[in-house]
């Protein structure tokens, strides 16, 4: 942590990535198990305990959710913490370098923005509004931690082998409209669940928009991102990109496909809150491979640098003249 070197950088910020995730998945099955009030209050889970206690109207596995997704954020503390200090200690070329640092402070900074945030949503009685915006802030961490481990992986690899760009100029801007197209994707999700009976509880405040328009809406952003990320893993393909960029391509558009089939099945089947969970999770996963194949397009690759001897000119034969 004190003296990083690239891959301890990188296994670090890996660390943050998992954390991160791990934390979104466990919030969302907070809401959907219906323990968004399993403790009522904040900082405490009660006016009465500190710790998880029996409250009105919750089970106590109601209060121990909501409870353990909170004792969740003090590993996700120190990770943070760790990360910060090793990315304003590395040095790749013994000079500090400042984006690293920027991103690895963004993940304290976003663990403390979603410790208050989260009290709202908590305050307010699970007010959709809050919940959206808990859910986008935490997709942002984790979009600045997916981008730290990128780079510091790509300066691994930098230490090992020349680099030239390898990847076309319009590819690259696709991937740069598959980032942008999926983040408002994440955001129309949120919409839609917070419209629907969701959540876990029929009882919580919805959003009053008509389910079936947000339904379409979200479903017509996934045909966009399917037809986006076709045409780049076509395009990766017949342009002879790295194949680290083509793998990536591959695991996004599998990725798109599972997890708009169980978007189709959820709704068909009405909403049950284990498939939706399996679907919220499913949404990280994809931002995350979205924004590791916009970060390997960007990468670049090794050069042949491997060194031939001078051309040897072999003298061609000359016909004989003929007798006279």
């Amino acid at each position: 942590m004190l003296e990083p070197t690239p891959v301890s950088m990188r296994r670090l910020a890996l660390a943050g990535v998992i954390a991160n995730t791990v934390i979104m998945s466990t919030g969302a099955a907070v809401r959907l198990s219906a323990s968004g009030l399993g403790c009522p209050d904040w900082p405490q889970c009660s006016a009465a305990d500190i710790v998880a206690s029996k409250n009105a109207g919750q089970t106590l596995l109601n209060t121990w959710i909501e409870f353990g997704n909170r004792l969740l954020n003090f590993p996700l503390v120190i990770i943070a913490a760790l990360i910060f200090i090793a990315a304003w200690r590395f040095r790749p070329d013994g000079q500090r370098r400042r984006d690293l640092v920027w991103l690895g402070a963004a993940q304290p900074l976003g663990v403390v923005a979603q410790a208050v945030i989260g009290g709202i949503v908590v305050l307010t009685k699970l007010s959709p509004a809050a919940v959206s915006v808990h859910f986008l802030v935490s997709a942002a961490v984790v979009a600045a931690a997916v981008a730290l481990h990128m780079r510091c992986a790509e300066i691994a690899r930098a230490a090992e082998e020349s680099q030239t760009a390898t990847v076309r100029r319009d590819l690259r801007a696709i991937a740069a409209a598959l980032v942008a197209v999926t983040s408002v994707m994440l955001a129309a999700g949120t919409v839609v669940t917070g419209t629907g009976p969701l959540a876990g509880d029929a009882g919580v405040p919805r959003y009053t928009l008509p389910l079936e328009g947000v339904t379409q809406l979200h479903a017509d952003i996934g045909w966009l991102l399917a037809g986006l990320s076709i045409a780049l893993v076509l395009g990766l393909g017949l342009s002879g990109a790295p194949r680290r960029a083509v793998r990536a391509g591959w695991i996004v558009l599998a990725a798109l496909g599972s997890q708009g089939l169980i978007g189709y099945i959820q709704y068909f089947t009405r909403l049950p809150a284990g498939l939706v969970w399996v679907h919220v999770t499913g949404s990280v996963l994809v931002w995350i491979a979205v924004l590791r194949l916009f970060f390997t397009v960007r990468e670049r690759g090794p050069v042949n640098t491997a060194r031939t001897g001078p051309a040897v000119t072999v003298p061609t034969r000359q016909p004989e003249p003929l007798d006279r």
